[in-house]
């Protein structure tokens, strides 16, 4: 393996480390820590192992969280009614609806109703409007964690990225779109490559960062891949191998890490960061509230 492997564990560890001093500073200050709230609906395997690690890690770092777990027959206006009176209540800071939802509910309807004050995936239309603006940060909203914990790692390699050519597959609301964004605040060159990207490994190739996140299994190749690049590895896709599961990206880890120049790994790349960034998210979003 030629590339260096970027650590997301390390990575996640020294950001909850920074938090649990930050957390204990706020709780001297206000005589209060932040309060996250995780609503999660139906019985989805990963989604419950996704905000067991969420609480566990809230806990660690010297905040609250609270979860109301709800059955996938629950209605739409029930649910909506649910995040109305989080929203309402001064003791919970952060709120996060777990994706996906059961089918039969509208998740786009459910985020539209989400403080954005409260909103620590960042996936408002005010605060991705925001993002899309520059107008985000301290006392201005919350980006999404994904996208943040990905930059993170980008910088772990090169603090400074200003004026390379970045790509990224993928254009969803959750991660493409402000991904691009993120990037272009640092003043990279940004290609938004997508299902209808004519040429795609083309485009990949002329990329200083490449980032996948499309969810199919090791669709990025070596011949993908600029030589020395930083590629993260965004997608998690669980493929059988004989009679076990497996779980991998959407890069093909061998073959890339003998080209690039630092490869993030699945799992324990972006993964961490974005339960990292949750945790930031909930005390930057508790720190918001103090200006209400």
């Amino acid at each position: 393996m030629n590339a260096k492997l970027i650590d997301g564990k390390l990575e996640a560890a020294k950001l909850r480390n920074e938090l649990s001093l930050q957390v204990a500073d706020f709780k001297r200050e206000q005589g209060y820590v932040p309060t996250l709230v995780v609503v999660l609906v139906g019985d989805d395997p990963a989604s419950q192992v996704y905000v067991r690690n969420k609480v566990k890690q809230t806990q660690e770092v010297g905040m609250n969280s609270l979860e109301h777990r709800l059955p996938a027959s629950i209605s739409q206006a029930e649910l909506v009614g649910l995040v109305r009176k989080l929203n309402a209540d001064k003791n919970v800071h952060g709120i996060l609806v777990q994706l996906p939802l059961p089918k039969g509910l509208d998740s786009d309807a459910v985020i539209r109703e989400i403080s954005p004050d409260k909103d620590v995936d960042g996936l408002t239309e005010l605060n991705a409007g925001r993002l899309s603006t520059g107008a985000f940060g301290a006392d201005h909203g919350l980006v999404a964690c994904t996208p943040l914990g990905s930059l993170k790692l980008i910088h772990s390699v090169k603090p400074d990225i200003s004026g390379l050519e970045a790509v990224v597959i993928g254009r969803s609301n959750l991660f493409g779109k402000p991904m691009a964004q993120l990037l272009l605040q640092q003043n990279c060159t940004v290609t938004v490559a997508h299902s209808r990207t004519s040429n795609l490994a083309n485009v990949c190739r002329r990329a200083d960062i490449l980032i996948a996140a499309v969810g199919r299994a090791e669709l990025v190749k070596a011949d993908w891949v600029k030589s020395g690049a930083i590629v993260i590895d965004v997608g998690i896709n669980r493929v059988m191998i004989g009679e076990k599961a497996k779980l991998v990206g959407d890069v093909d880890f061998k073959g890339v890490s003998e080209v690039a120049g630092a490869l993030s790994p699945v799992p324990g790349g972006v993964g961490p960061m974005t339960i990292a960034f949750l945790l930031r998210n909930t005390l930057e979003a508790a720190r918001l509230g103090l200006n209400q």
